[in-house]
C-alpha cells in the first residue's frame, strides 16, 4: 500500500540571484504549490544574513521544504505528498523548470 511519495533532492548550479533572497524563493515556492494543484495550510520562511533562505509550506497533502545556499549555488528540496504521487512529481518538475539547476541528485521514496 502506497500512501504517498517523498522526493528528496539537491539542486546544483542554481543561479544565486534566484535563491539568495526570501522574496524570490517564496515567490517560486508559491508558484509551484499553485501550479501543481497542492493545497497550502500554513508556511514559514527565514531570511539568513547576508543571504540564503529556509522555508516550509505545510500542505493538506503533507509538506514542501527548501533550503538555499547561494554561495554554493545549492538548493536542498523536500517534496512529500500523500495521495496522488503525480502531484509530488509535478511539483518537483516545476522546481526544476523554475530554478534551472545545472544538475541534481534525487531520492524518491514511496511512503506507506
Amino acid at each position: 500500500m502506497q500512501i504517498g511519495k517523498h522526493i528528496i533532492a539537491e539542486l546544483y548550479g542554481v543561479d544565486e540571484k534566484l535563491i539568495a533572497q526570501q522574496s524570490e524563493v517564496e515567490k517560486i515556492v508559491w508558484e509551484v504549490v499553485r501550479e501543481s494543484g497542492l493545497h497550502a495550510v500554513s508556511s514559514a520562511f527565514k531570511q539568513f544574513e547576508p543571504f540564503g533562505v529556509a522555508g516550509v509550506v505545510l500542505l493538506s497533502e503533507s509538506h514542501i521544504s527548501i533550503h538555499t545556499w547561494p554561495e554554493y549555488k545549492l538548493v536542498n528540496l523536500d517534496v512529500f505528498t500523500c495521495g496522488d504521487p503525480k502531484k509530488a512529481d509535478k511539483a518537483f518538475e516545476l522546481f526544476l523548470q523554475k530554478l534551472k539547476p545545472k544538475s541534481h541528485r534525487l531520492l524518491s521514496l514511496d511512503r506507506g
